[in-house]
């Protein structure tokens, strides 16, 4: 391990256990490698809702909120 890598310890659930284990006997790989690589892909894979929710943020600070009118038009379409 370098200096640039830090331990994460974590509960797996018994099947998840099971299918990890599964993975690391066909591929050859280390529970570690399979495990970051899992974790990269998720947190690529939601690396939007990050950028979306700060960009919200962002707009709530310079006071941009949608008009009473905006709000209507927008469920009215998508509404229920």
């Amino acid at each position: 391990m370098t200096t640039a890598e830090k331990i994460l310890n974590v509960r797996l659930p018994v099947e998840l256990h099971g299918q990890l284990e599964q993975l690391v006997q066909v591929t050859g790989r280390s529970k570690s490698f399979l495990t970051v690589e899992a974790l990269k892909s998720y947190v690529t894979q939601e690396q939007w809702q990050i950028a979306d929710l700060q960009a919200g943020l962002d707009e709530a600070d310079r006071g941009e909120f949608a008009t009473a009118e905006e709000v209507r038009a927008v469920y009215a379409k998508y509404g229920h």
